[in-house]
């Protein structure tokens, strides 16, 4: 019990307060004024509506866990399930229905939390998109995709159904070498590479190292286009999960599709179950 109180009291202390979001939206409106908010503020501000149920629930749940192993309340089922998962260093089932799919143990994932919440600080501090997106930060990062074509297709004046994305992997790996935002579209960092290599040097797909399950891709431009423009060879499309586990059995973890560049019959990486993911399961 000791032990549980001790992960408690240490997990609630790197709880942050709610965003308060009365206070942000009036800022983020007078940011944008004369202009209504872009697409990818709305997605920020229903991103921080999701984190403040999660940190609501976390510092709720753990404040109670506290009062009930000194006997202050009961204990019930809930509490119980979230003393064992401290115990064992897993995520709690309470908090798993109000977070982003993940297969990460309770410590890892904290890093992740915390990565999660500076994104946001520094998101909401600016009024301004990041320069590099994580979108392994975010709830819902097809949202924020979508949210892309849609403040390029308003700026060019395009058909929104006649629009898409397309990407290409650049040769810078450090997000701090990125010195200026794209005009249209945005840089991510923070992709994985399953079945598949990466060629620094030649920008493309190469063989799976042996015994190197996963490798760190460089930072990617997205980029919205016309869809009768995109016309793209020796690309493989590759899908891009949440996670390692790749799709739930309701097939929802499918984020988007990637363009690799390849020397390679795209049957290899088909074979392969080549495939990029937001989230490394360690």
């Amino acid at each position: 019990e000791d032990y549980i109180m001790t992960i408690a009291s240490d997990l609630e202390s790197k709880v942050p307060e709610p965003f308060d979001l009365l206070v942000i939206r009036k800022f983020l409106r007078q940011q944008c004024a004369p202009k209504t908010v872009g697409p990818t503020t709305v997605v920020l501000l229903q991103e921080l509506e999701r984190w403040n149920l999660l940190v609501l629930r976390m510092a709720s749940s753990l404040a109670d866990l506290q009062k009930a192993l000194v006997g202050e309340i009961g204990m019930s089922s809930d509490l119980d399930d979230i003393a064992t998962s401290l115990f064992n260093g897993f995520l709690p089932n309470v908090w798993r229905k109000l977070m982003p799919e993940t297969q990460k143990m309770l410590g890892s994932w904290m890093t992740h939390f915390q990565r999660r919440y500076n994104q946001y600080k520094e998101w909401v501090r600016t009024g301004k998109d990041p320069m590099v997106v994580w979108l392994s930060g975010l709830h819902i990062p097809e949202s924020f995709l979508t949210a892309l074509v849609q403040t390029t297709c308003r700026k060019k004046k395009w058909p929104l159904d006649k629009s898409t994305l397309y990407t290409v992997v650049t040769t810078i790996a450090d997000e701090s070498e990125i010195s200026s935002r794209m005009e249209d579209g945005c840089y991510v960092c923070g992709l994985y590479l399953e079945g598949a290599g990466w060629d620094f040097k030649e920008a493309k797909l190469k063989r799976q190292e042996p015994k190197k399950l996963i490798c760190a891709l460089p930072i990617m431009k997205i980029i919205p286009i016309e869809s009768s423009k995109l016309k793209l060879q020796n690309t493989f499309k590759t899908p891009v999960y949440v996670t390692q586990n790749r799709r739930t059995a309701m097939g929802v973890g499918l984020v988007c599709e990637a363009d690799l560049s390849t020397d390679v019959h795209l049957s290899h990486w088909i074979l392969q179950g080549t495939a990029l993911t937001l989230n490394s399961d360690s």
